[in-house]
């Protein structure tokens, strides 16, 4: 059995908009712990992409597996999605600004949900002390009293990718985090995205090539809807193809 089983399985998926095909037979694997980065040009279908595997969009055509055995996404809605283990994280950073850094940590890790169980919610030792672990992971440790609307732009992002954190995904899609950070953000939010590859997989659309190149991961290029390259940052800069409808503008 390989060492990285394959989580994500996108196969032959096309979608069209008013006419206009967003997708185009795509297909791609990603592994159970993989770090990757996904670059393309404005229109390329990055976005889309997203939405397909998160159930906000429906393709035409094609196959979305997930984990083992293999699961349909395609019959599933966002919440069933969402609750078999895959977060997304939008580009606009969305915290609660009006509570601490702790209490939007606490409040995301994976519960039950229902009624009851939110009504008669008693913290325990337990949970402040993933909340910790998890604040230390961000590098927000020395932040969890202080209100969320306090922090920088990047500190917003990190306590993001920490609530997502917090739901135990094993597959997480993250749309543009180093846009609007400082070097220092951008080499933190570095990091925090390696470590969490260690133990799921991580999927990382991005524009900025250094932030890519930091990344040091597989990275895929899209253009009009279809996989164009993937390889190395290396390997996918110096291809042709690449150079001539992204990397040369």
């Amino acid at each position: 059995m390989s060492k990285n089983p394959t989580l994500l399985e996108v196969s032959g998926v096309s979608v069209t908009f008013d006419g206009f095909r967003a997708i185009n037979n795509l297909s791609f694997q990603i592994g159970s712990a993989e770090l990757r980065a996904v670059i393309g040009p404005n229109g390329a279908g990055k976005t889309t992409m997203m939405d397909i595997i998160t159930g906000k969009t429906r393709p035409d055509t094609g196959k979305v597996t997930y984990g083992r055995p293999g699961k349909n996404l395609l019959k599933m809605n966002e919440s069933a999605i969402a609750r078999v283990g895959i977060g997304r994280k939008f580009q606009r950073p969305s915290v609660f600004e009006s509570q601490t850094v702790f209490d939007n940590l606490i409040m995301a890790l994976k519960k039950s949900r229902s009624p009851l169980d939110v009504v008669f919610y008693r913290r325990d030792d337990s949970d402040v002390s993933k909340v910790e672990k998890l604040a230390a992971e961000i590098g927000l440790a020395d932040q969890l009293q202080r209100l969320s609307g306090e922090l920088s732009h990047g500190q917003k992002q990190w306590l993001e990718i920490g609530m997502l954190l917090a739901q135990d995904p094993q597959l997480l899609l993250v749309d543009e985090p180093a846009a609007g950070m400082t070097p220092e953000e951008r080499e933190k939010t570095t990091d925090i995205l390696r470590k969490a590859a260690e133990t799921r997989a991580v999927v990382v659309v991005e524009h900025d090539m250094e932030f890519v190149r930091r990344l040091d991961c597989r990275v895929t290029v899209l253009h009009e809807g279809a996989v164009l390259a993937e390889g190395s940052i290396d390997h996918v800069t110096q291809d042709q193809a690449v150079i001539d409808v992204y990397l040369g503008r």
